[in-house]
């Protein structure tokens, strides 16, 4: 017998055990690994179906409070009519304190109607509702308002869609009203699911492993969850063969187990050990040419290559890792957008081995807008290859197009299509999408500007990242694609990092009661309104004004009537004033609004007009006994008018509280314009002949051949961002 005879047969005899042992372990571990993942699955399907109920049901709450709070009983049947229309139910049903229903909208699910707040379904469940008490503004009960949404084989099916395992709902007896099951498994199914108790997994005889999710608080459908098992078919009965094969050739080569043991293979066992542990230097000496010298070369060979190999992961470990730490130092010292995905871009560049790439977020419109590219010279399809907005491909478009519109990455072969899409030229690609963290953008047609899509990735989508060309013309791999979600995330995050940094800097420039600008953003806004006046040679006026006796209104009917009566005499100075003035909350109840390229008699017109909305019209709060109460509200206001009255920012606003002091003085309820200083503070500045004061002393904005405007003057030059109107 040779000497690979001898080999074949010690390896038979030492690996027989390993095998059983082996065998058994495959198989335990491999039913276990797989009832583990079902049950995960399973698990994290039961959370997204309670999730997807109980959003449901909070909309069809809000939806009937919306129609609830409808004071007006005249009014409610529109009410309900717009939410059914804005799809926030399918249908609302008025009910009076008698049961009997005064109305209801049209088209509305077949009964019975299950409400979300029942423990469990006592019947057919033919909709979902949530139901609200109905009372007038003194409290009495009026009957109820229930809005509902079908539970129909589509709601079924959105379920499955959402949770990715088959979903079954059964009636009170336990048949199946809806399910999205194969006919083949339904019974199996149906029977695994009478067995399941609480939140206990069983399995069927096909393999498929099926949870029962509810009836419970807040989820009152009966829900049958499954997944088929991941178990390779015949895996039993392929290891018990294994196993009986190895051992008949175990015991025919038995007997010649003794005249096996060799140096060659003691040296070669001690050099695998070593290399077992992590030695990769062990070497092997050849002492022959035969079988076994040429196993200690291929040895050899083996531990030096491997060696190269562990040295080339540790690098591109190491690589990777300093390009993962420069990423988390970028993502946490700046919010500048551009650079961030500048350094998740290069990193992706680097991690892959590819030559190009590009990051392109969705703008407004429905067009992928590029925000940074590397390597694409010559590749650029039109445009200047330095500027990144030139790229441009609209959603649906193309494979970027594509991508952004379904939510599925892609990967291959460029293949140019008739007529271009605007992408660049590559021999091969892979192109990410990355979306908003989940619950922080609307959904599909919510969003302005964005096409509708059939699922979340879709509709959260902010942009794509795509890479382009390896060395050698090698398509990009699974693990690339991995690699590359890994970077969209990031490039998700930071996007979202960075809108999220501007919402909170807007919010520490606004007022948290009445939504007008601060203190803060007063002091910036008239430093750079009197520079712009400077720069122009035109004219701003500014207005303090002064709710007269509000402490008596908070004394008289409380604190909350006075938020009630600031709020809205905010929005009715929005309402009066143009868009590009500002108006602030200084304090209290005193503000000030800051009137460019306007004159006094402009001024003075803005004056009266809030003077007269405010009085003319009294602010109604609630009282003590909750009844609605008008409470009569007027205003002093003080005008003072830059260069006119003051040489600089502060003086100018310091002019116009002196004037307000002055209409408090005269009787309140009224304005006055702010004295010229004595004497009249020089300054030379760069003044247009049209923005000179006219001889009776009243200044406006200019006339006549030097620009003319219209009254009050016109928006010149950048402005800040402005309050909406609030009309």
């Amino acid at each position: 017998m040779t000497l690979r005879g001898r080999l074949t047969a010690a390896f038979l005899t030492v690996v027989l055990g390993p095998v059983l042992l082996g065998a058994f372990f495959v198989g335990s571990t491999l039913s276990a690994v797989d009832r583990g993942r079902a049950t995960e699955r399973l698990g994290l399907a039961a959370a997204g179906v309670r999730t997807s109920v109980d959003a449901l049901c909070q909309q069809l709450r809000a939806a009937a409070d919306a129609v609830a709070l409808v004071a007006d009983p005249a009014a409610r049947p529109r009410a309900a009519d717009q939410v059914v229309g804005r799809g926030l139910a399918a249908a609302v049903q008025i009910v009076d304190t008698a049961g009997r229903t005064s109305y209801a909208t049209i088209g509305g699910p077949a009964g019975p109607w299950q409400d979300c707040a029942a423990d469990a379904a006592t019947g057919p469940v033919r909709a979902l509702a949530a139901r609200v008490r109905l009372r007038d503004p003194a409290g009495a009960d009026l009957g109820t308002v229930a809005a509902a949404q079908p539970v129909d084989p589509a709601f079924v099916a959105r379920l499955a869609a959402v949770t990715g395992v088959g979903v079954t709902l059964l009636d009170d007896p336990g048949r199946i009203t809806h399910t999205t099951e194969d006919r083949e498994v339904r019974a199996a199914v149906l029977a695994a699911a009478r067995e399941a108790d609480g939140d206990r997994v069983t399995d069927t005889a096909d393999g498929r492993y099926v949870r029962r999710v509810g009836p419970s608080p807040g989820q009152p459908l009966p829900l049958v969850l499954s997944v088929p098992g991941e178990r390779p078919p015949g895996l039993y009965a392929a290891l018990v063969g294994a196993v009986v094969l190895a051992a008949l050739l175990a015991v025919l080569a038995a007997w010649r187990l003794a005249r096996v043991t060799t140096r060659p293979l003691v040296e070669l066992a001690g050099a695998v050990d070593r290399v077992a542990h992590g030695d990769l230097t062990a070497r092997v000496p050849v002492r022959s040419r035969d079988e076994i010298g040429r196993l200690a070369g291929a040895f050899n060979r083996m531990t030096r290559e491997t060696g190269s190999y562990v040295a080339a992961l540790t690098s591109s470990r190491d690589q990777l890792r300093g390009h993962l730490t420069v990423l988390g130092d970028t993502l946490a010292s700046t919010h500048d957008l551009q650079r961030i995905l500048r350094v998740i871009l290069h990193s992706a560049i680097a991690a892959t081995g590819a030559r190009a790439g590009a990051v392109l977020l969705l703008d407004g419109d429905g067009v992928l807008v590029g925000q940074c590219v590397e390597g694409l010279d010559g590749r650029w399809p039109t445009g200047d290859p330095a500027d990144p907005a030139t790229l441009r491909v609209p959603v649906g478009a193309g494979v970027l197009g594509t991508v952004a519109a379904t939510g599925e990455p892609l990967r291959g072969r460029w293949e140019p299509v008739d007529p271009p899409t605007g992408e660049p030229s590559c021999e091969t690609y892979v192109a990410v999408p990355f979306a908003a963290p989940r619950g922080t953008e609307p959904r599909g047609p919510d969003r302005p500007g964005h096409p509708p899509a059939d699922d979340d990735a879709a509709s959260a989508a902010l942009g794509v990242l795509a890479l382009y060309d390896r060395p050698g013309s090698d398509e990009f791999d699974d693990g690339d694609l991995v690699t590359l979600r890994t970077f969209a995330g990031h490039a998700a995050v930071a996007v979202e990092n960075v809108r999220v940094h501007e919402e909170a800097q807007r919010l520490s420039l606004t007022d948290p009661l009445t939504g007008l600008w601060n203190y803060r953003y007063l002091r910036e806004s008239i430093r750079r309104e009197v520079e712009r006046a400077n720069r122009f040679g035109r004219m701003l006026s500014v207005l303090a004004l002064d709710l007269d006796r509000f402490k008596d209104v908070n004394d008289t009917w409380g604190h909350a009537a006075g938020d009630a009566v600031l709020v809205e005499f905010a929005r009715r100075v929005r309402g009066e004033i143009r868009e590009v003035d500002l108006a602030f909350r200084q304090g209290g109840e005193e503000f000030v609004v800051l009137l460019p390229e306007t004159d006094a008699r402009g001024a003075t017109i803005v004056a009266e007009r809030l003077g007269s909305v405010v009085r003319d019209q009294p602010v109604r709060v609630e009282g003590h006994t909750g009844e609605p109460i008008a409470v009569p509200v007027t205003v002093s206001i003080g005008i003072a008018v830059y260069p006119d009255h003051a040489a600089g920012g502060q003086q100018v606003l310091d002019a116009a509280d002196d004037a307000l002091y002055a209409a408090k003085a005269a009787g309140r309820d009224g304005y006055r314009l702010a004295r010229a200083p004595d004497p009249v503070p020089t300054q030379e500045i760069p003044v247009v002949a049209a923005a000179v004061s006219p001889p009776d002393g009243v200044p406006r904005a200019g006339a006549g051949d030097a620009a003319p405007v219209a009254q009050g003057g016109a928006s010149s030059g950048p402005h800040p961002p402005r309050q909406s109107r609030g009309r």
